[in-house]
């Protein structure tokens, strides 16, 4: 008799997938970027599953495995090309950009300076066995709070 309890039927877990998939939809709509829309299309998965005859533990699998892998394959592309127009915030519009330092880094003694776009920042070193001497130029690849992370810049030979 408990395992008659334990065992949905197959039009519920029809209606289970598709709530599942109506819920994560309403939050992707009311989020900025994407964020459940995977958990939706693996719900969808798990549905088509249902529909097919398949078990429920074939169903959570297909769920997991579907949503695993558009979140791995799709995210990256997403992140680059969705939300194009939003403005980047102070720190972020410095990654990438090459400055010069204005004052010797060394991230042992704590020390290092630049000045970008008219502000003083802190700098430290992405190794920190790398030196940097004022004067040089370096990479920034990071933002940590008040500090650029940067790396000694090395120009392309052409």
């Amino acid at each position: 008799m408990t395992a008659d309890i334990l065992t949905l039927s197959p039009e519920l877990m029809n209606l289970i997938w598709l709530g599942i998939f109506i819920v994560l939809i309403i939050i992707e709509l009311f989020t900025v970027g994407l964020t459940t829309i995977w958990f939706a299309l693996g719900s969808l998965a798990a549905l088509l599953v249902n529909v097919l005859g398949g078990g429920l533990a074939l169903q959570i699998i297909v769920f997991l495995i579907v949503s695993i892998v558009l979140l791995v394959i799709t995210r990256p592309w997403a992140l680059k090309y969705v939300n194009k127009k939003r403005i980047r915030t102070n720190y972020e519009s410095e990654l990438g950009k090459i400055i010069l330092i204005t004052e010797r880094v060394d991230n042992m003694k704590q020390t290092g300076k630049s000045i970008v776009n008219g502000q003083e920042w802190t700098v430290r070193s992405k190794d920190d066995r790398d030196i940097l001497e004022t004067g040089d130029k370096a990479k920034v690849v990071d933002v940590s709070g008040v500090k650029l992370i940067v790396e000694k810049y090395k120009e392309d030979s052409v």
